[in-house]
């Protein structure tokens, strides 16, 4: 911070050309960042996290700072196994060799807090319940798919139900860890009051950060927390047809110190965005993207940590018989008053598993681009169709009824275009308003990034969802805009699904993937919870009003692009002309 010098004339002297993204920057302030990162990881796994977490903070800290921050993995080092035989002897009150068929001393993966193994349950430790199906569709889903299928079409169809095995996966804390970071987090408070004395500093109320990353940090101390958000995750979406799952965890042997869950065996989503995933590309872009969406404005309640080694890729080949099975147990369940929506009659048969040969078939070719691409092409010959697996769902995000309001009132500012009015609430519902710098200004800046986004189409080929979304936090950061941390973790989950998506397909439609959402809210309007009509108040219909427009204009855009993308032009014109907006 204290060197002088632009990073451009430093690049010169060294003969390096300077990257793009570094204009206008001190070199002194990036060697600084450097200094800083590789002292947080020789610091400890804890202070890794809070590089991790801090580099999520754009809304707080410089781009290339967050950037650096963000590229830090916490390489924990294992605990003994020893350790591990004796905490799992303990949950299972018996010895270790009648617990498991198989378990894999060498640990999967090491992680800051705990290490994961793989294993393979006894059966008779097997909980009741716990080999129910996954994936039961719900009597209007039956119909669709039906219909999906006779037309030969299996863009949107359901995967089918699937009953886990005995392989599961085992996440253990390490020894010691909660006193570890205990130590670590009084360090941060000790320095995060500090720093706050400096003048003008307190609008970043690093004491008040540090107790969120607290919070976070605790929360993964208990692994029960994931196991309920496993469960929760998998009652959400039981009932969509979307062909995305997660572990299912075995709540009975759960403990503070260990995690049991089903072990799902896919590929890292990473071997398709170096790879290419073939005509899967567009499916997988828009499975994560639908996935999302219902999370943020359906459930409220999302997954805080999708980064792609958090999101496997399996395949499935849609059954026939088990559809036609699933129908047929629908019609008869009108007359059978014991009749539970989501809980099919047909049991699963072994056709309706996802072929974890494939995963087999596919895992040897990862070094081999070519081959990999072939294989993925005759995958799609034979009808096959991949499924998304979300992992580690410790840290989510669940919007105070506060927080979701803003939220909705934030959307609606925008559905209309009034980007002066968005930035107003921004300030207004911040935490720390009076510590605003120039509301006036940001306000403006607001309305021009929306102006920017109203005089194009609504299509993700036109409109760079992260680029506008950067400039917002560049925004914040400028005007001392102290935002909640749910709120900025929404916005930054935002940012990594779209790069992922555009790496996966450049066409990706955002608004078109929020179509089916926007229905469903619209239903909501419309209905109580006994399912009887019900009038929305003059405040609540005010609220709601643009995000209906929003759903009548991509109604009628997808109408009329089944013609002609010459009068999807027509439908985007009356953006331009302010239809949407008045």
């Amino acid at each position: 911070m204290l060197l002088v010098g632009s990073r451009r004339e430093k690049g010169r002297r060294r003969g390096r050309k300077v990257r793009k993204d570094e204009e206008g920057d001190r070199w002194g302030a990036i060697w600084w960042y450097s200094f800083l990162v590789k002292q947080m990881e020789r610091a400890g796994p804890t202070f890794i996290k809070l590089a991790q977490w801090a580099g999520s903070r754009q809304d707080l800290f410089p781009d290339e700072l967050c950037q650096r921050l963000g590229r830090l993995h916490s390489n924990g080092k294992p605990h003994s196994f020893r350790y591990t035989k004796r905490v799992i002897e303990r949950i299972f009150q018996r010895p270790f060799d009648e617990i498991f068929e198989e378990f894999g001393h060498e640990p999967m993966g090491i992680g800051a807090v705990a290490q994961v193994y793989k294993a393979t349950l006894k059966h008779d430790l097997l909980p009741p319940g716990y080999k129910r199906a996954k994936k039961q569709a719900t009597r209007d889903d039956a119909t669709q798919k039906l219909s999906k299928t006779l037309a030969l079409s299996y863009e949107e169809d359901v995967a089918p139900p699937q009953i886990p095995t005995n392989s599961v996966a085992i996440k253990i804390l390490h020894p010691r860890v909660e006193k570890t970071i205990g130590r670590d987090i009084k360090i941060m408070r000790f320095f995060a009051r500090l720093i706050n004395l400096i003048p003008g500093a307190e609008w970043l109320s690093f004491p008040e950060e540090v107790d969120v990353f607290a919070e976070m940090m605790f929360s993964q101390l208990d692994l029960r927390n994931e196991a309920n958000n496993l469960s929760r995750f998998e009652q959400n979406f039981a009932r969509r047809r979307s062909a995305i799952s997660f572990p299912r965890p075995l709540t009975q042997f759960s403990t503070k110190q260990v995690l049991i869950e089903e072990f799902e065996d896919a590929l890292p989503l990473k071997h398709f965005l170096q790879l290419g995933g073939a005509k899967f590309d567009h499916r997988i872009a828009n499975l994560g993207l639908d996935a999302f969406l219902n999370m943020l404005l359906i459930d409220n309640f999302t997954h805080a940590d999708l980064h792609p080694g958090n999101i496997m890729i399996k395949f499935y080949k849609p059954s026939t018989e088990s559809l036609l099975s699933d129908l047929f147990a629908r019609i008869l369940s009108k007359f059978d008053s014991d009749y539970a929506p989501g809980q099919s009659k047909a049991p699963a048969t072994a056709d309706d598993q996802v072929d974890q040969s494939i995963v087999e078939r596919l895992r040897p070719l990862r070094h081999d681009q070519d081959a990999w691409l072939d294989e993925l092409d005759r995958l799609d010959a034979q009808g096959y169709q991949p499924e998304i697996v979300l992992l580690d769902a410790g840290l989510t995000v669940e919007l105070t009824p506060l927080n979701r309001r803003n939220f909705l009132d934030l959307f609606s500012a925008v559905a209309q275009f009034d980007g002066a009015l968005a930035g107003h609430l921004m300030v207004e519902r911040c935490r720390m308003p009076d510590l605003v710098v120039d509301e006036d200004v940001f306000a403006m800046k607001m309305q021009d990034l929306v102006l920017s986004v109203k005089s194009k189409t609504f299509s993700l080929a036109k409109i760079k969802i992260s680029d506008v979304l950067n400039k917002v936090l560049m925004a914040v950061r400028e005007h001392h805009v102290k935002m909640e941390a749910d709120f900025v973790n929404t916005v930054i989950s935002i940012l990594l699904l779209e790069g992922i998506g555009r790496q996966l397909d450049p066409d990706m439609d955002l608004f078109k993937s929020a179509l089916p959402i926007l229905r469903h809210l619209g239903r909501e309007l419309q209905m109580q919870e006994g399912g009887g009509m019900h009038v929305p108040k003059k405040e609540e219909f005010l609220r709601m009003l643009p995000m209906l427009k929003v759903w009548l204009y991509m109604e009628a855009r997808g109408i009329l692009s089944a013609f002609t993308d010459a009068k999807v032009s027509t439908v985007d014109a009356f953006m331009r002309y302010g239809w949407h907006s008045e």
